[in-house]
């Protein structure tokens, strides 16, 4: 359990979750994942969001201790996704006299995901509708696609704090000992909002004017953490508009072997290392391809390394460039390293992904390597490196 006092009268009631090892299945886990929930103690008791599944028993337990005999007026719905909404059916049997707020997007969404009928129940909200629960007024605000459609966050104007949903959030739970949040947060971000910077700006533009002392997401620690609120607003700024946020080289390899291709890899990071250049490297084969997102995200400049397959690309990477085009990559410089013993085609597929994506210029030239890395390759691999920097 934990149990957050933010202010006197809210309070996070989430729950860790440290068992958790794969977040929708996909993404990585290595420090679990935090379920945020919020309980805000005035005239009228308010919860924001529960939270998921497999977490009910301990967040029910968590909102009872908290609410010291109370009773729940009301539960705010901002997010219908299933780590978000998984616990209402329980929390509206045990607290039938609790009224459920949400958007009309989100009061459909509700026949879908439970057999209940909770109709009876809901009331819907809309973008500048304001709710008084005593000493505290929520102010709703219309977050459609950040990243899902129905989504609503939530201003609280006394104590100026933003319930934001996902938005803000990050992997990991709130006790784990990485104390980086721009690196899990970036994760999160292009991995799970990537798609939708537009939205994501429209809604920072919402923002703009509206004093805050805390963002309260339903993912990892309430801000501010260990920085002040403008420098996690200034990320969202940067990563929502396909910004590099540093001057560095994302170098991306699929090999099948770990021989030639790996060695192009390495002898890059090594060229740029010796120039002080910021690198991430990913071995898509062992690595988290989701890391490798991040950083094809995080910086200006990007090395693809794949071997052939099939008269085609090797497997993995093509997984990878399908993620980064579904995540809108873009304003980036992009150098590509195949590898093919007899008829090398990777570059050929590498290449009709990069011309897809957006303002993405292709660095020449195209190093091919047969099998190993020779040491006419290694040239070219250094003209690469320059011309990449150039």
């Amino acid at each position: 359990m934990y149990e957050a006092e933010i202010t006197k009268e809210i309070i996070n009631v989430g729950v860790d979750d440290k068992s958790i090892t794969k977040f929708e299945n996909q993404y990585e886990l290595p420090d679990g994942m935090a379920y945020n929930s919020y309980l805000i103690l005035d005239e009228k008791v308010c919860v924001m969001d529960s939270v998921d599944a497999d977490v009910t028993g301990e967040w029910l337990a968590n909102l009872e201790r908290a609410l010291g005999g109370r009773n729940i007026d009301m539960i705010i719905v901002q997010h219908m996704e299933p780590d978000h909404s998984g616990s209402l059916a329980a929390f509206a049997e045990k607290y039938p006299q609790a009224q459920i707020l949400c958007s009309a997007a989100a009061a459909n969404m509700l026949k879908a995901f439970f057999e209940e009928d909770l109709s009876a129940r809901v009331k819907t909200i809309k973008e500048g509708d304001s709710l008084s629960l005593g000493k505290h007024e929520l102010h709703f605000i219309a977050a459609p696609m950040v990243h899902w459609p129905e989504v609503m966050v939530s201003y609280e104007s006394t104590e100026k704090i933003l319930f934001s949903a996902d938005a803000f959030g990050k992997f990991g739970y709130k006790g784990a000992e990485a104390d980086d949040w721009a690196c899990e947060a970036r994760r999160y971000y292009f991995n799970i909002v990537g798609k939708y910077g537009a939205q994501v700006q429209a809604l920072l533009k919402k923002l703009e004017g509206k004093e805050l002392t805390h963002i309260c997401a339903l993912h990892g620690p309430v801000l501010p953490e260990n920085e002040p609120l403008d420098f996690y607003l200034d990320k969202y700024r940067t990563w929502s508009a396909y910004e590099p946020e540093d001057d560095g080289v994302a170098i991306v390899y699929a090999s099948i072997h770990d021989c030639g291709t790996k060695q192009a890899a390495e002898k890059l990071a090594e060229l740029f290392a010796e120039k002080g250049i910021k690198t991430g490297v990913t071995n898509l084969t062992e690595d988290d391809l989701h890391e490798g997102v991040e950083d094809a995200f995080r910086y200006n400049r990007l090395v693809l390394c794949a071997s052939s397959y099939d008269a085609d690309v090797f497997p993995p990477m093509r997984q990878f460039l399908n993620v980064l085009n579904i995540k809108g990559y873009q304003k980036r410089r992009v150098a590509l390293v195949e590898n093919g013993s007899w008829a090398p085609s990777a570059a050929r597929v590498m290449k009709q992904y990069v011309e897809g994506f957006k303002d993405v210029e292709l660095v020449e030239p195209v190093v091919t390597i047969r099998s190993t890395l020779k040491p006419e390759n290694s040239e070219q691999l250094k003209e690469l490196a320059e011309n990449l920097l150039a």
